[in-house]
């Protein structure tokens, strides 16, 4: 049993096929001494364990197997056939010989009486209607358009007619009141946006020298330095919780980093790497070993299998075969020759014997019941022929004779 582990090569061919003393010191993977240490044992250990659960593991497939093609399929197969039965069928006939032949004769029932009737209505009576209604609308129309253009032809006479009197109006009335009204107006205006200007200017020279000018002295020789004694209060504020709050950070984030970080690091880096990789290298381990068992285990199972199927051969079917070819069928052979045959050949003799007594004694029963019937009804008249048409076999052809169906007697 090969225990060591053998990495996975790819079948190549004889000619480019390397030896170990060939292979080349990159191809070799390095292993540690704890990787060699930890292997043998623990293939060993699975080994053991994975043995018999692999084992039951094949009897539980071959069982699910033999189960599988011995109930499960032939019940799966009687299942569906029923439910076909019972569910798909009726449903089918149900649609072919019922929905079907009811639909066909609705529609040719609805065709008949509704679409039929609809499309005569509408080509002989509608059709005609619609388009008497057109030509008598069309009518109307060309009426009215006629009289509307009549119409307006008389609107745009009056309104040209409107339209010149009042050109005349507007020219010689008011355009010169108009403009009188207008030469008016303007010096009126003049004289009152002179007033108005004045009155601006005065306005804007109080309003100025009242309230601009010392709002602007007012604004550049108290307001600004005070805003910028406040700004200057307020950035070194600003600064000094800043400093604070620097201060409280730089303190707070290196009491964590000396108290937690630098520790877990160190708990990292020298504790749990190594023991990581340990554990890493026993969980490859075991996972390879787990395989390799597997692969093992599988190789046993199945010679186990072959010894238990060749023991069951011989122990049971070998020697039934034996008995079959070396006593039943002798048996059987002498069983047939000697009683078998015979006996079926004295079975068919009677059977003739008897069907021919049979057929005998039914013609007798026959010709008795044929005899009382002639003593007490007498014998049957016998057919009188009837005369034919056509000339027997007997008789020859002549001019005077026809057999068609216009010249017969």
């Amino acid at each position: 049993m090969d225990l060591e582990k053998r990495p996975a090569q790819q079948p190549v061919e004889p000619s480019t096929r390397r030896t170990p003393e060939q292979q080349t010191p990159e191809q070799q993977t390095p292993e540690g001494c704890l990787t060699v240490a930890i292997r043998i044992p623990v293939r060993i250990v699975v080994l053991v364990l994975v043995v018999p659960v692999r084992m039951v593991w094949d009897a539980l497939v071959v069982g699910g197997r033999f189960l599988t093609d011995a109930v499960f399929r032939p019940v799966g197969r009687a299942l569906l056939w029923v439910g076909r039965a019972v569910f798909v069928w009726p449903w089918v006939a149900l649609w072919r010989y019922v929905v079907v032949p009811v639909a066909t004769g609705l529609g040719w029932l609805g065709y008949w009486l509704v679409v039929a009737p609809v499309v005569w209505v509408y080509r002989y009576v509608l059709t005609p209607v619609g388009h008497a209604i057109a030509w008598a609308a069309a009518g109307i129309w060309a009426g009215i358009v006629w009289v509307a253009a009549g119409v307006w032809a008389g609107v745009v006479w009056v309104a040209t007619g409107v339209g010149a009197a009042l050109v005349w109006l507007y020219r010689w009335t008011l355009a010169p009141l108009g403009r009188g009204i207008a030469w008016l107006a303007r010096g009126i205006g003049t004289g009152i946006a002179a007033v108005a200007v004045a009155l601006f200017t005065a306005v804007a020279w109080l309003v100025r020298y009242l309230l601009v000018v010392p709002a602007v002295w007012v604004y550049r020789y108290v307001l600004t330095p005070v805003g910028h004694a406040i700004a200057w209060v307020a950035r070194g504020a600003v600064r000094l919780v800043r400093m604070i709050f620097t201060g409280l950070w730089l303190g707070i984030y290196w009491t964590l980093r000396v108290l937690l970080v630098l520790p877990a690091l160190a708990v990292w880096r020298w504790v749990l790497t190594p023991v990581g990789r340990a554990l890493a290298v026993v969980g490859r381990e075991l996972w390879d070993a787990l395989g390799h068992a597997w692969r093992v285990a599988g190789r046993i199972s199945l010679a186990v299998g072959r010894f238990l199927a060749n023991l069951f051969r011989w122990i049971f079917v070998e020697p039934t075969r034996w008995v079959y070819r070396t006593v039943l069928t002798p048996a059987g052979h002498l069983v047939r020759d000697v009683v078998w045959k015979p006996v079926t050949a004295v079975a068919r003799t009677v059977g003739r014997t008897t069907r021919q007594a049979l057929a005998t004694a039914r013609a007798s029963v026959r010709q008795a019941r044929a005899s009382v019937r002639w003593a007490l009804f007498g014998q049957p008249q016998e057919p009188e022929p009837v005369a034919r048409r056509e000339p027997t076999a007997a008789e020859t052809r002549t001019l005077g004779s026809s057999t068609t169906a216009l010249t017969k007697d």
